[in-house]
This record gives C-alpha cells, structure tokens and sequence, in this order.
C-alpha cells in the first residue's frame, strides 16, 4: 500500500497536464499513487494521460461537476496515508513530497505540511514569489486572516484528518481550498517547509481568472469562518477583508493585462482603502497601484507591455 496517495482533478488540461504529471512521477520520493480525476474532459486530457505509462497512475473519469467535487473523488479512491492534491496545470518541484513527510515525521503531532509558493506564466517562466510565510503548530488565527497557504496544490495531509472533515465544500466556487485550511486548522497543527515547492500557474483559463467568483466566494469564507470563530478572535474579521481586497486588487493586476480586469482592480483597490483603519500607512502601495491601473486603462497596449516588460511584480500578494 503506497503511503502518500497524489490526487489531480483535470477538465480540459491538454496543454498543461503531461508537464503537471511529469513533476509528480519525478519527485525523489517515490512511494505514492497518482490518482488523476478527469473531469468530463472534451479535449485531448484523456488521450494524454493514457498514454503515460507507471504503474502508481489510477485515471478515473466522471461528467463535470468541478474542482471540490473531483478532489472529493479523488479523496474517496486514496488509501494512502497522507494526501496532496494538485491542479492540472500547477508544478511541483522534486523534492515537495520528501521534504512535507520529512517535517510531518518529525513533527508527530502535526497533520498538515506545507510549502511555500511562487507563481509562473503560461510558458512556465518565473512571474514573482509569493508570500513566503511560515507559520507552525496552530495557525487557526493566521489563515483567518489570510489564505498563506496561496493554493490547493500546497500541502501534505494525513488522510483521516481530511476524511474527519468532510473534505472540500463542493457548494463553493472559488476559494474551496482556504474553506478546508481553516477547518483543518481548528482541529490540527501545520508544520511549514520554507522552501518554495509549488510552482502556481497564472492564466487566464485557470479557475482564479474568475475574480469576482473569487470575491464572492471568499467572503462566504470569511463569513462562515467568524460566525463560527471564538469570540476572542472576532476583532480580526476586518483584517481578513483588507487582506483580500489587497489581494484581489494584486490579482486583477496580473497578466495577461487588460482594461475590464483594471477597472476590476480600481473597484478593489478602493474597498481596500475604505475598509483598511491603517489606510495612511499604505498611501504609497495605493498609489502605486493606482497609477498601474490607469496606465493599464489609457496606453495602448503594446505601450503597456513594453513600459512593464523587464520590470518584476513587486507586490505580494
């Protein structure tokens, strides 16, 4: 029985899953099951990933019903002890199984490992970090105010925990995977690898393009998540919602660049700014966005993409 079961939901992957399988099948550790859930791909999905041979792949297809519900399947034909999901068009670096089931080992008392994450563009080059956080043991307060954990491809998990609750919410659209964390998280500890393992990519087909579902669907997270929140720890609920306006305006700012996404990054920047009490100390970060998001509105675009072409993102998100 392999002892760490991989799980990959995929709808319409054909350009990125054969490289997102790769990275799986080539980590160092190699005592796993690959469980790939095609979600009712009408592409080349299928044929792709039939035409991988190794023997720790298990493909399985279903109609669509999205991502909660494929990584639920997935869950459901694991039998290894632990569990890391990963999205079909994300990497991982070699060594992210070894090096999150090191730490757990070590770490006897904790369920969850994670890592931490940089971004990268469609043809897989490097974008900007992430956020590089670490945080261990109970980390319950910090992921309410914030997802640190970036991404559903990140961590290691021991399978009962994710069994004992209930998985991923299928009933949510965007933001599923800061739903699991969190509840994760009022019951077990983490434990952080600081290195960055999870190479998270940015393009306008993935899930994360749909913003305003993402607006949407975190705050039903953040909602959820302080109705049922100690009372203690209620006064950070105003923190949450800062950190994700700061984020969403971020996100509506990456590429690719285009005038309705800026418009969508304006109207975010502005609940950050109205809804941040420390709005003073973030007038340069405000205004260096503002002026993004008015050059991205009134040069033309092939200004735009030569002014930024050589400069990094240095805004975290």
């Amino acid at each position: 029985m392999p002892l760490i079961s991989v799980v990959i939901p995929v709808y319409n992957g054909e350009t990125t899953i054969k490289q997102t399988i790769e990275s799986v099948l080539t980590q160092t550790f190699s005592d796993f099951e690959l469980i790939i859930i095609n979600d009712g791909s009408q592409d080349n999905t299928l044929t792709i990933i039939q035409s991988l041979s190794d023997n720790r792949i298990q493909i399985f297809s279903y109609p669509n019903a999205g991502l909660p519900v494929s990584r639920n399947r997935g869950l459901s034909h694991a039998v290894g002890k632990y569990v890391s999901f990963i999205d079909a068009d994300d990497l991982w670096t070699n060594d992210k199984l070894e090096s999150q089931l090191k730490i757990l080992e070590n770490n006897p008392a904790a369920d969850i490992a994670y890592s931490w994450t940089d971004y990268i563009d469609e043809q897989g080059n490097f974008l900007c970090h992430g956020n590089h956080l670490t945080f261990n043991g109970n980390v319950y307060e910090q992921l309410l105010i914030s997802n640190f954990l970036e991404n559903g491809s990140n961590p290691l998990i021991t399978r009962q925990a994710l069994i004992e609750v209930g998985g991923f919410d299928p009933s949510l659209k965007s933001a599923e995977d800061w739903d699991l964390w969190l509840r994760l998280a009022v019951r077990y500890l983490f434990v952080a690898v600081s290195s960055p393992q999870i190479l998270y990519r940015v393009s306008g087909n993935s899930m994360s393009a749909n913003i305003l579902n993402m607006e949407d669907a975190c705050l039903q997270v953040i909602e959820r998540a302080f109705t049922q929140a100690p009372e203690s720890i209620k006064n950070l609920k105003l923190h949450s919602v800062v950190n994700l306006y700061k984020y969403l305006t971020c996100k509506s700012l990456q590429a690719p660049l285009h005038r309705d996404k800026s418009f969508l990054g304006a109207k975010f920047l502005w609940k950050f700014f109205i809804y941040n009490p420390k709005r003073l100390q973030y007038l340069h970060f405000t205004l260096t966005l503002l002026i993004k998001i008015l050059m991205i509105i009134i040069l033309p675009s092939q200004w735009l993409t030569a002014l930024l072409k050589n400069k990094k993102n240095s805004v975290n998100f």
